[in-house]
C-alpha cells in the first residue's frame, strides 16, 4: 500500500469507494450475525447516501454478544494462552489492518466525513500502530512480590479482569476502539465493541479482520445499534465485568447509572472537553503558536474532545494572534473527503452542522464578534459541510466559552495576567487537555502544574505516542487510556499470602 493517501488521486479513491464492499451485520463468535431489530440505515454525511441497511442489534443480539464474550473467558483459549501467544495474533491484527488499510480508511470518510487523507495516513497508521503496541507488550507485563514479614511470601499478580464492553463515538471510529480492544485482549479480556450508529461500518470490518488473525470465537464480537437500545442493554448487562466508553459527558452519566442498577461493574470513561490553549507573549514563535491554534481547531472538523476550542490569548498579542487564525480558516480548503487535497471535510451528519450552526447563532446574540465562517458550506449536494468559524470578543461567561460544540468553532478569549490565564483555563468542568505557549522554562513548569488537565502541551498541540496515558479530570472522565497505564483497567490486583 502507498505511505500516504496523496499517491492515490481523487478519482482512484472515488471509484474504490464505489467499489467498496461494505459489511452489514453484527459479529459474533467469529460469525456474521443478523439483528432482530431490523435494520438502520447508515448515512454518509459526504453526500446525504445511504451507504448500507446495518443489522439493528437489540437486546437479543447484545445477549448473544456477551455470551459468546462470557464462554471465550470462561472456558476458551484467549485468557489460557500464554502472553506471547496473544501478543502474536495482536501483531496478526495489525498486519492485517495494514493490508486492508484502503478499504478501512474509505469505510471511516465515508460514513464519518472526514478527509481520506486523515483516515488513511493518520487514523489507520495509529489503529495499526496500537495493536502493534499492544502486541509487543503482552508478553513483557510482570506481577511483584512485595517484602513480606520473615516466613511468609507474599505475591500480588494481575489477573485478567473478564468481559469487557467497549463503546465508542464516532469521530475516530476505529483509533478510539483500539484503545480498548487492545489492551483489553492483551491481558486476557474479551470483548464486546459497540460502535456509533453513524460509523459502525468501519468497525464491522475491523472485527472481521480480528478473527482473520486468529481470535478465537467470541474473543472480540461487534453489535451495531444506538446508544438508547444497546449501548444501554450493553451497559446494564449483568455479564460485562467492565464497560469502557469515550463520548459526551451526559451519556457517561448514563453508563454509571447502568453500572449502579445492574452488578456493580467497573466502568471508565473518556468524555467531553473544552480545552484551553494560552498563548503567552513570549511564546517562542507567534507565527508558529496561531498555525498550530487553528490547526488544532480546525482539525477532524473540530469534532473531538480535545480540540483547542478556547484560545487564551495575551492582551498584547491578541489582535495579532486572531487576525493570522482569521486568516488561516479562510484558506482553509473544505471539499470533497475523497479528495487528498481537501484539508477539512463534513460534519458527521446534518444534525451536528445543524448543532453547529446553532451554536454559531447563540454565540452571535450573546455578543461574540463573528471573525470568519459561521455559515455551511455547498460542496456536494446532501453534505453536511460547515465553514472554519473564529469567534473574539468572548467571554467566559459566553456558551461559547462553556459548552462543547464539537465542530470548527474557535473562541478567543483575551487576558491581561498569567493568573488570569490559569483561572480562564481552569473556569470549566472539564479537564481534559491544555496547551501552553512560552519561552519561559519554569513558567512552562508552574503553568503546567496548576492546570487541570490530563495533558498538558507546551509550544505544541495534540502530541505525543502510545507510551503516554490519555485521559481528563473533572467531567472529562477518568482512567486511561494509552501506555502501560492503560491495562490497569481491565485487570484485577490479587494478593496471594503463602506462609512458610
Amino acid at each position: 500500500m502507498p505511505d500516504d493517501a496523496l499517491a492515490i488521486s481523487h478519482q482512484d479513491w472515488t471509484q474504490r469507494a464505489e467499489a467498496l464492499a461494505l459489511p452489514t451485520r453484527h459479529r459474533i463468535a467469529g460469525a456474521d450475525a443478523d439483528g432482530s431489530g431490523g435494520t438502520f440505515p447508515v448515512v454518509s454525511p459526504r453526500d446525504g447516501r445511504t451507504l448500507a441497511l446495518v443489522a439493528d442489534a437489540g437486546e437479543k443480539e447484545v445477549d448473544l454478544a456477551v455470551s459468546a464474550a462470557r464462554r471465550a473467558f470462561d472456558t476458551g483459549p484467549w485468557p489460557r494462552l500464554s502472553p506471547e501467544d496473544r501478543g502474536r495474533v495482536l501483531l496478526r491484527i495489525a498486519a492485517l489492518i495494514e493490508e486492508h488499510r484502503s478499504e478501512l480508511a474509505l469505510a471511516i470518510t465515508l460514513e464519518n466525513g472526514k478527509p481520506i487523507t486523515e483516515s488513511y495516513d493518520i487514523e489507520l497508521r495509529a489503529l495499526a500502530y496500537t495493536f502493534r503496541w499492544y502486541g509487543q507488550l503482552a508478553d513483557k507485563l510482570t506481577d511483584t512480590a512485595p517484602h513480606a514479614e520473615p516466613g511468609a511470601l507474599a505475591l500480588v499478580t494481575r489477573e485478567p479482569s473478564g468481559v469487557v464492553g467497549a463503546v465508542v463515538p464516532w469521530n475516530f471510529p476505529l483509533t478510539l476502539a483500539a484503545w480498548k480492544v487492545a489492551p483489553a485482549l492483551a491481558v486476557g479480556c474479551t470483548v464486546v465493541l459497540k460502535p456509533s450508529e453513524l460509523t459502525p461500518l468501519s468497525a464491522l470490518l475491523l472485527g472481521r479482520l480480528a478473527d482473520e488473525a486468529g481470535l478465537p470465537p467470541g474473543a472480540l464480537n461487534v453489535v451495531a445499534g444506538d446508544g438508547p437500545t444497546t449501548g444501554r442493554a450493553l451497559g446494564s448487562h449483568p455479564d460485562v465485568d467492565v464497560l469502557a466508553f469515550t463520548g459526551s459527558t451526559a451519556v457517561g452519566r448514563r453508563f454509571l447509572h447502568y453500572a449502579a442498577d445492574s452488578n456493580l461493574k467497573r466502568v471508565w470513561l473518556e468524555l467531553g472537553g473544552k480545552s484551553p490553549n494560552i498563548i503567552l507573549p513570549d511564546a517562542p514563535d507567534l507565527a508558529t503558536a496561531s498555525a498550530t491554534a487553528a490547526w488544532g481547531i480546525f482539525f477532524n472538523q473540530g469534532e473531538m474532545c480535545t480540540a483547542p476550542s478556547r484560545l487564551l490569548v495575551h492582551e498584547s498579542v491578541a489582535e495579532e494572534v486572531t487576525a493570522a487564525v482569521v486568516e488561516r480558516a479562510g484558506t482553509l480548503r473544505v471539499g470533497d473527503p475523497l479528495d487528498p487535497a481537501t484539508e477539512m471535510g463534513a460534519l458527521a451528519g446534518a444534525a451536528r452542522a445543524d448543532s453547529v450552526q446553532e451554536h454559531v447563532r447563540r454565540g452571535t446574540e450573546s455578543g461574540a464578534r463573528l471573525r470568519a465562517g459561521g455559515m455551511r458550506r455547498e460542496v456536494l449536494p446532501g453534505g453536511s459541510y460547515f465553514a472554519p468559524t473564529v469567534f473574539d470578543q468572548v467571554t467566559p461567561d459566553m456558551p461559547l466559552a462553556r459548552e462543547e460544540i464539537f465542530g470548527p468553532v474557535l473562541s478567543v478569549l483575551a487576558f491581561g495576567s498569567l493568573d488570569e490565564a490559569v483561572a480562564l483555563a481552569n473556569d470549566t468542568e472539564y479537564g481534559l487537555a491544555a496547551g501552553l505557549w512560552t519561552s519561559d522554562l519554569s513558567t512552562a513548569h508552574t503553568v503546567a502544574r496548576r492546570l487541570r488537565a490530563g495533558s498538558v502541551w507546551v509550544n505544541c498541540y495534540e502530541r505525543g505516542d502510545m507510551a503516554v496515558p490519555f485521559g481528563g479530570y473533572k467531567q472529562s472522565g477518568n482512567g486511561r487510556d494509552k501506555s502501560v497505564h492503560a491495562v490497569e483497567k481491565y485487570t484485577e490486583l490479587k494478593t496471594t499470602w503463602i506462609q512458610l
